[in-house]
């Protein structure tokens, strides 16, 4: 996806927000462009929710700017332009789908004829269209979710803000979900959201952000943050036919000058890293031959958005 990187839909600059003496955002600087999907990671209180509170207006920062196409967040036009899915399903149980999808779309001020086309858009994009007149009280966590979704996107807002947009879903509504959320990025909606599961930030985004502490640590698309992080080395390991008797001795690329040990006298599994696999594998497993050994299984791990997180953080992503 092209994103003009000069002209920006949303600018963060420098935003800062304290309570009492923690400081949950320190200084956070990024941009989003028309139609790009962000995913913001971080562990628990990184700030991520504070962004989009702050995004919102459901918390004013103690400092730095807020820009959407240049202007103030905080002005009646910045705020109309920014769609709000909060982590709570915030529906009316007791109300029909149609009738939730009419008052939100009130609350946005929509008028009588765009209203009905927009709650007629809403119902078709959901898939939720035989469940109209359903109390949405008595839908699954997915059903609510995507209608949830439809009354935070009807009055067509070019930013969309999601906090843990999937949390409690089975993983078809969480395909359904995302596929109303690419739908929404082709037709230019810029999507910023938080979440727990780093597939659908690797998956389901342009480009990711990761928090730690209330600073941005990281940002670029997910082959750029493996390249400067932890590298674009393989994860190799081999299970061995007996323990070893003593490491085994390799080298793993042409240009290596360094022999290396590979493996734990009396262990079965070896692991190393291994720069070029085409031609460091076939070295490592004639070594292993040549040493008397047989090898039972061997598993190649490519470096992932797992491994760039807890390089950055040193958190698993659901530690406080």
């Amino acid at each position: 996806m092209s994103v003009d990187v000069f002209s920006p839909l949303l600018e963060i600059r420098k935003l800062r927000k304290a309570f009492g003496s923690f400081e949950a955002l320190r200084g956070v600087s990024f941009q989003l462009g028309v139609g790009e999907r962000l995913a913001f990671l971080g562990p628990n209180g990184a700030g991520k929710t504070t962004l989009i509170r702050c995004l919102s207006g459901l918390c004013r920062p103690d400092g730095g700017e807020m820009l959407i196409h240049g202007r103030s967040i905080l002005s009646h036009g910045g705020r109309q332009a920014i769609g709000l899915v909060p982590q709570e399903v915030a529906l009316y149980g007791d109300l029909t789908t149609v009738e939730n999808l009419r008052a939100f779309g009130r609350f946005y001020g929509l008028t009588r004829r765009r209203l009905q086309l927009r709650v007629d858009w809403a119902l078709q994009w959901t898939g939720l269209a035989d469940r109209a007149h359903h109390l949405v009280g008595g839908f699954s966590g997915g059903m609510k979710r995507r209608v949830n979704l439809a009354c935070g996107v009807l009055h067509r807002p070019e930013l969309l803000l999601l906090d843990e947009p999937t949390v409690g879903v089975d993983p078809q509504s969480r395909q359904k979900i995302f596929e109303m959320l690419d739908q929404l990025a082709v037709e230019g909606t810029a999507i910023l959201l938080t979440t727990h599961h780093l597939d659908e930030a690797e998956q389901r985004s342009d480009r990711i952000v990761i928090m730690d502490h209330g600073n941005v640590v990281a940002d670029g698309k997910i082959d750029d943050l493996v390249r400067n992080s932890v590298g674009a080395a393989r994860m190799v390991r081999v299970r061995i036919n007996r323990p070893l008797k003593q490491p085994i001795l390799v080298r793993h690329d042409v240009d290596d000058e360094q022999n290396q040990f590979v493996g734990e006298t009396g262990q079965q599994m070896l692991s190393t890293r291994i720069d070029h696999v085409a031609t460091g594998l076939p070295r490592l497993m004639d070594q292993i031959s040549s040493s008397g050994y047989l090898v039972e299984d061997i598993e190649i791990q490519s470096p992932s958005l797992h491994h760039v997180f807890l390089h950055l953080t040193g958190h698993e992503l659901r530690d406080a």
